[in-house]
């Protein structure tokens, strides 16, 4: 097991965490152009891709030579459906900047051949040459991607079951209609194999999972635990979110 590095960044506001969580990207583009960066979706990273988006028109990043992995995709969704993470990242941040569309990559969507797709995201990451850097959001119930309470540590690539308050918490970006009951996503190993990993979590309703996340030890019932094994990770909080009190 790795040791822990984990540092906790606090801000008054929302908006402020997700600014600085763009201004690291930023910098970690800025010293490596070809970075890989490994993406996220959610209405918490919405702010983050605004941000991205401001600095590439004032000139203040390109992004023509990095390569992206997104965490995830509903499965069985085409990329052009509105509601795939495809579609969200085109919209809200790879139709706006000057990145390579074809070094844009996200988990193959495929219910029949999940285990091929998961393993084929691997291999393309690790030709890739790992991920530099990951941004992760949190779940209320503490889930990192889509790997929900009761993943292992050592997990990668698969399709994954969501629970139900993931998907009633998700049911807003489908106008009403039905979430898709599934996913691909990447696994707790996968994601701790990231050089660096950066948290963006913000408001109340995250605070409890914020906490748990910083209980000492891994416990499957908060994977995003998992954590606190790896040796360098960059936590960005509201005040709203870190009002829980941490573990010692």
């Amino acid at each position: 097991m790795q040791t822990s590095s984990s540092q906790r960044h606090i801000f008054p506001t929302s908006d402020a965490a997700a600014q600085a969580v763009a201004a690291h990207i930023i910098s970690t583009v800025k010293a490596k152009p070809n970075a890989v960066l490994g993406l996220a979706t959610g209405a918490t990273m919405e702010p983050v891709y605004a941000h991205l988006i401001a600095a590439y028109k004032r000139g203040d990043v390109r992004f023509s030579d990095v390569s992206t992995f997104n965490l995830d995709e509903y499965a069985g969704l085409a990329p052009s459906d509105p509601g795939s993470y495809r579609s969200t990242m085109d919209r809200l941040f790879f139709d706006h900047v000057d990145i390579d569309k074809t070094k844009t990559f996200l988990p193959e969507a495929s219910l029949d051949a999940s285990a091929a797709a998961g393993n084929d995201y691997e291999a393309m990451i690790i030709q890739a040459g790992g991920i530099d850097l990951q941004l992760l959001g949190i779940g209320r119930n503490g889930h990192i991607g889509f790997n929900e309470p009761g993943s292992a540590i050592d997990s990668r690539t698969r399709l994954v079951e969501l629970h139900e308050d993931t998907l009633a918490a998700n049911a807003r970006f489908f106008d009403g209609g039905k979430v898709p009951g599934s996913a691909i996503t990447m696994g707790i190993g996968t994601i701790l194999s990231a050089r660096e990993i950066v948290v963006l979590a913000t408001g109340a309703a995250k605070a409890d999972a914020v906490r748990d996340a910083h209980c000492g030890s891994f416990s499957p019932d908060c994977p995003a635990s998992a954590l606190q094994t790896h040796n360098h990770v960059l936590w960005f909080l509201d005040s709203a979110a870190a009002s829980t009190r941490f573990a010692a």
